[in-house]
This record gives C-alpha cells, structure tokens and sequence, in this order.
C-alpha cells in the first residue's frame, strides 16, 4: 500500500501561506482599518468610533492559497489571487435596537468610509461592505453592535441578529488545540473545494465555514495523512448521507449552514469521488502511480515530481542481478 503522507505535507507547503503573504494580507487589512478610523474622527465624530477584531480562517491558520485566476479586465488579461479575509467591525455602546441608527445606515457609513481605497466601488452585501482589491483578494467587513455580551451582525435583510465569530474561534481552538494534522486536513480540504470550483466555475462548493466544521466533527485520526483524510472524508460523507446538515456550533447556534446550498447533488458525488480515488491511491502498491489519483483529487498543484517509482526501482534491481550472474568475474 503506497504511503503518500510525505507528497501531501508537500502539498500543504504549497497551499499554505507563507509568512510574507500574510504580513502583506495584514498590512492591507491594516490599511483599510486606518482609513476608516480616519473616517469616523473627520467625518462622523459625533458617532460611535468603531474598533476591529480579525475573524475567519486568517486567525485559524486554515487560509489557503488559492489557484490564480486569469481574468480580462478592460481588455487585458490579469491573474488574481481570490484570498477572502474576514475583518469585524464593532460599535459598542448601550443603544437599544430602536434607539441606534439603522442597519442600512451603518452600512452606508462602512461603504463611505472605504469609498476611493481600491478601483473597485466597495460591494454592499447583506452580511458585510465588500473592499475588493486590484490582484483579486478581498475584504469582508461584517458589521456588528455589541451593547452586553453577545455582539450583533447588521444583516440587511435578516435584521440585527446575535453573531459571535470570536466564539467560533475559541471553539475552534478548543476542539483543535495543537493537533497540527486536523489543521492540515482543514487546509487540504479547502483546496479541493478551490479546485473543484476552478474546474467547473457554475458550481459552487461548500464555504471554508462548513468545511472547517464537518472536519472538525468528523475527524479521524491516523499517523498517516492520507488515510486521515480519507477516513474523515468517509465519516463526512455518512453525516451527509444522515443528514444533509451542517449547524453552527456557536453563535447563532444551530443554525443550518446549509440551509440555502444549492449544489447539494454535486457536493455528494464530488465527495465520493474524492473517497473512490483515495482508496485507489492507498490500493496502490507504487507510490509514483499512487499519486496520480491524489493528483485527481487536488489538481496540477499536487505534485509528483517527487513520488517514487518502486517499479523502476524494481527494474533497475533485476537488470543489476542479471549482469551479476551473467559475469563470471562477479563470482
């Protein structure tokens, strides 16, 4: 059976962030936080002053490089880099919902205060103000109130509603503690869900959300990396099968995050694709032929430029006794 664990820590090598690429994330979710700061002094100085608190996978260390994306933008070619961080904007002060401005206003005071920071108009969604950035990365900056103790998301169209991403993080550090291989599977299983979406881009995949979720409540542990994921892949995929349910373990608990997935049929093939080739790949008794099915699953950023070949080996070996038995000077 073809051990693959040391091909797939190379991939979460080329997968992870390097540490120049977060400082630089950070720099520009940093910058953004200045400019609105010196929105709130100059212009709304009457008003709450917002503080930040960073949420998402950029504090779990669950970010992914994603597959750079060749796009034409006024008729020119660019390659973007599709990185999505999450920055939470807090007003905290002792207003009741009816006596504190209307979601829609802080809304407009968010896309005001980033207007001009980027080409690109700032995206009002529901959930956040959108700042989207010339090489393709964005910023969500989600909006909450917190007057006690559970913070409130300003969602356009749901109302305030109670929200706590801090609480998702400290769950998060909980369940994982220092198991290094449980973040790994996180990051491997974001980039197949990248990868899936390169490939076929009318169809989306689950959020990094749901993903960091099912692995965490799925997972299975093995020395090897290979057959942890796999594992955990089949116990995910026999959740689903229960159920097709993901619920937010925290603020607002038991939420269904798949509630409004539209790609459920897709998802479960495309999860027991991945399991089909998985267990071919540990069939294998080559480690260079292994890898090509792993190589399925994650695409062309899978290498296997180091994989290796047992049946050279083997070969090479057979051809080498033979010259020896054939030369009489060998005995």
């Amino acid at each position: 059976m073809a051990n693959c664990a040391d091909l797939l820590y190379e991939f979460d090598s080329t997968i992870r962030l390097t540490k120049a690429r977060k400082d630089s994330l950070k720099t520009s979710r940093n910058d953004l936080r200045k400019k609105i700061r010196k929105y709130f002094s100059e212009k709304r100085s009457d008003e709450i002053t917002p503080k930040f608190s960073g949420q998402g996978s950029m504090e779990t260390d669950t970010i992914v490089n994603p597959i750079p994306r060749i796009e034409e933008i006024d008729g020119e070619e660019q390659t973007l880099y599709k990185y999505d961080i999450d920055d939470g904007i807090y007003f905290i002060g002792d207003e009741s919902e009816e006596e504190r401005k209307t979601i829609q206003t802080h809304h407009n005071w968010i896309c005001e205060a980033v207007d001009g920071h980027t080409s690109q108009n700032p995206i009002d969604k529901n959930t956040c103000v959108r700042v989207v950035f010339s090489d393709g990365h964005h910023i969500d900056l989600p909006i909450y109130y917190k007057k006690d103790g559970t913070p409130e998301l300003a969602h356009k169209a749901k109302g305030w509603i109670f929200s706590d991403p801090k609480e998702f993080i400290e769950w998060f550090e909980e369940q994982v503690g220092d198991n290094e291989q449980l973040v790994r599977l996180i990051r491997y299983l974001k980039a197949w869900c990248d990868y899936r979406e390169f490939s076929n881009s009318s169809i989306k995949m689950p959020s990094g959300f749901i993903m960091t979720i099912l692995a965490i409540n799925n997972y299975y542990s093995h020395e090897r990396d290979d057959i942890a994921l796999k594992e955990t892949l089949i116990n995910i995929q026999a959740e689903l099968f229960r159920e097709f349910k993901c619920e937010r373990p925290t603020t607002p608990k038991g939420e269904d995050l798949f509630e409004d997935y539209a790609h459920k049929e897709y998802f479960m093939n495309m999860v027991a694709n991945f399991i089909k080739r998985a267990k071919k790949a540990l069939r294998e008794k080559n480690q260079k032929e292994a890898c090509k099915y792993w190589q399925k699953i994650f695409g062309d950023r899978f290498s296997c430029s180091n994989a290796k070949d047992e049946n050279k080996k083997r070969k090479s070996g057979t051809l080498a006794a033979g010259a020896a038995s054939s030369n009489p000077w060998a005995k």
